[in-house]
């Protein structure tokens, strides 16, 4: 098959990530959120937060990596990130990501998935950013959305906190921000 015949290909067939129901509704409205807007939404973010990473970051990679990461749920289905760290559920989102990476030229797929495992591992200062801007967005929505999603799924506090506090290694400043946001909604009792 023709390279852009694969391209166009793979373009559709990541339309159904619009289908992927997340587990947060956007600031203001009362639908939940879908994986393709969450996907716009953190690489605006990272672009507009690129300055306040830790280290110096290549932007390109890290949009890429924020495009891509989320790709696996068009099979797997999005579980929320207090629940989505076992190897099982990344091992799904793997798998549905391949697929999909199959339909594209080899050397287009090769580098993807090696952006995905990059983005997974968190090691390099791109990967360590895309993954603290990947919380930013369903804290927010929570943050200003009286919590609805940490009390539908019966977050902690704690819960909150550790998963969240990961946000310094990719922005130290980012976190202090937000950790005094959240401090202050648990203050105000945002978790009742």
């Amino acid at each position: 098959m023709d390279p852009i015949e694969k391209v166009l290909s793979f373009i559709i067939e990541i339309e159904k990530l619009k289908d992927v129901k997340r587990k947060t509704r956007p600031v203001g409205l009362t639908r939940y959120e879908n994986a393709a807007e969450h996907s716009w939404h953190v690489c605006l973010a990272a672009l507009m937060l690129k300055d306040h990473a830790n280290e110096e970051v290549d932007i390109d990679r890290v949009i890429k990596m924020l495009l891509i990461h989320d790709l696996g749920e068009i099979d797997a289905g999005d579980t929320i990130i207090y629940a989505s760290e076992t190897q099982a559920i990344k091992d799904k989102e793997a798998a549905g990501l391949k697929r999909l990476l199959a339909i594209l030229p080899q050397d287009q797929a090769e580098e993807y998935l090696a952006l995905w495992y990059e983005f997974e591992l968190g090691e390099s200062a791109e990967s360590a950013y895309a993954k603290a801007i990947d919380r930013l967005p369903p804290l927010l929505h929570n943050l200003h959305g009286d919590g609805h999603s940490w009390r539908d799924n019966h977050i902690t506090k704690e819960q909150i906190f550790s998963v969240n506090s990961r946000i310094a290694q990719g922005s130290e400043s980012l976190w202090s921000t937000l950790e005094l946001k959240l401090e202050k909604a648990m203050t105000n009792g945002i978790l009742r």
